[in-house]
Parts: structure tokens; sequence; C-alpha cells
């Protein structure tokens, strides 16, 4: 029987691709993160991301262009927040069918400009391809201190997990074309805290957080009655929908004191919430409701395959 891709699925894929690749000392951490990190300078490291977004997949032709462009740069400086990074510089290709209009072409790259310039970022080249569909790709360098990267694979046992803002009804909002990537959040967390690990929610909270349990080879205990959710969701949407792009963290008890008490006196203004524990791999990640009864959580949440 020959296997196909939607026979595995893209976790599957990944993995089987990722088992063929080597690198050398120069690559500190490549497949498996939200950003690759390579030795750069004596105190920094560069950080490289590509992302794309597919038509009929991330977003139809009644999508405004400039929300298409902009969620296409959006995505990749997310991943570079998750790191404890900025963003630097990037390049786009383009895929076009060549009956589109010029008008909607510049109103997608309109919506890249917009965000590039709200965010420091140069774009600096790309290219453009004759496709069935319309696809935007975007590689996005970007830099961090060396003392401020933050990996999937550095969470500990006793370490609070954190999210940033509320999750659910991504796409009924409309978040998943305006969100704000979190830079701002992530670079107060990494000064003032420095989290073990960090991921961008993109494929939902409990995928997400699994990724991080997988890498650091952890367990989790999460609760349902602190993860915060927007007007109207419901649990399983907060759980499992993604594209919420906010910032899923982890700190070790002492910090992640100080950081409740500083959020608790008003000090703090980012909005965020504790939501449970790291624990030992033996547990999996399990759901605690609202009546405190225990439900193993499969790696659920959305894949493209």
């Amino acid at each position: 029987m020959v296997r196909k891709v939607r026979d595995i699925g893209e976790l599957a894929l990944i993995k089987i691709l990722g088992s063929k690749i080597r690198t050398d000392r120069s690559v500190i951490t490549g497949i498996g993160d939200d950003a690759a990190a390579i030795r750069f300078t004596n105190g920094k490291y560069l950080l490289f991301k590509t992302d794309m977004v597919v038509e009929g997949v991330h977003f139809t032709r009644k999508t405004p262009p400039t929300l298409i462009g902009r969620k296409a740069l959006a995505r990749n400086i997310s991943d570079i927040a998750a790191m404890g990074g900025v963003p630097r510089y990037a390049v786009i290709s383009l895929g076009i069918p060549a009956s589109t209009k010029i008008n909607f072409i510049k109103e997608v790259y309109q919506g890249i400009i917009k965000l590039a310039k709200e965010f420091n970022i140069n774009i600096v080249g790309g290219d453009t391809s004759k496709s069935s569909k319309v696809f935007i790709s975007i590689a996005l360098l970007g830099e961090v201190g060396k003392s401020a990267l933050v990996l999937r694979s550095t969470a500990r046992k006793g370490d609070l997990i954190f999210i940033t803002g509320k999750l659910g009804n991504s796409f009924k909002s409309r978040k998943h074309l305006k969100f704000i990537p979190r830079i701002k959040e992530a670079r107060f967390l990494v000064r003032n805290y420095k989290p073990t690990a960090m991921i961008d929610i993109s494929d939902g909270l409990i995928l997400d957080l699994n990724h991080i349990l997988n890498a650091s080879k952890r367990g989790a205990f999460i609760y349902e009655e602190f993860i915060p959710q927007v007007k109207n969701s419901s649990l399983n949407r907060a759980l499992y929908n993604g594209e919420d792009y906010e910032l899923l963290f982890t700190l070790p008890g002492v910090k992640a004191a100080r950081l409740i008490k500083g959020l608790k006196k008003g000090k703090i203004k980012i909005a965020l919430s504790c939501i449970g524990e790291i624990v030992d791999k033996k547990y999996g990640l399990i759901l605690v409701d609202k009546r405190y009864r225990l439900q193993s959580s499969k790696a659920r949440g959305f894949t493209h395959f």
C-alpha cells in the first residue's frame, strides 16, 4: 500500500522530513521550534523563520487583500515573538494566477508594508511565480540576545503555565486576520521574568501545549476554570480551534509568584492568565474540569492534512 500525506498527517510528515536533515554546530535549534536560532555575534543569535498563507486554506478571495498580506507577515512575527526576539528583515515570495488583478496585488502588499512599518521590519527582496491559486510565502530574519532566547524544549517540572490574552472564536471575530503579534509582551517577559519555554498559539491551546510537552519531555495539568475565553466562545473552541496567536509560556514558581503579585497589584498591564502546571511526563496532558474531574487530552488542533 502506497502511503499518502493524508494517511499520516502534518506532524508525522514533518517528523519524517526532519529525520533526514543534519545541521552543523552553527545551528542552536532548527526544525521543531517556532524559528531556527543560529550563531550570529558574541551577544546575539540570528532567528530565521518562514511561513505561508494559501488561498482556500488561510483565506478566500472574499478576504480583504490588505488583511491577507497583513496575516502573511503577522504569522511570522508571532513566531519570532515566541523565541523572545525582534523581527528585522523579510523577503516575500508571491504565487499568483495570470488573471489576478494588479490592484489586488497592490493591496496585498499594502497590508504587508503597513505591518512591516509598525514593527520596523525591512522588506529586502522576494520572488514571483505563476500559480493556480494565490499564495504568499514570507521568510523573516530576526535577532535575539543569547540570554533572552526561549525554546519549546526547556519547560521544567513545577513550572506554572501562562497565556496572554483570551482564546476562542478567532474566525468569527476575524482575530485570525487582525491579531497583533505579541512582540511587546514577549520582550517584557524575557527582560523581567525569562520564561523557561514559550510558543505562540496558532494551532490551538492543546496542540501547541503538546508541542512544548513533547519537546521538553514533560506532562501538564491545566484547569478549565482558569482558561480565559473571549465572549460567546465555547471551551472546545478555546482549546482546539487555534489562530489566536497568543503566547503560551512557562515560569518557575518564584518568578511565577512575582508575576502574579505584579498582576494583582496592577503593576503589569498585560492580560495574562495562569492556567496550569508542568508535571512529570507520565501524566501526559490532563484537563481538570470545573468539577475537578480529570480528563486526558489528546494532541488535537489544527493540522493541514
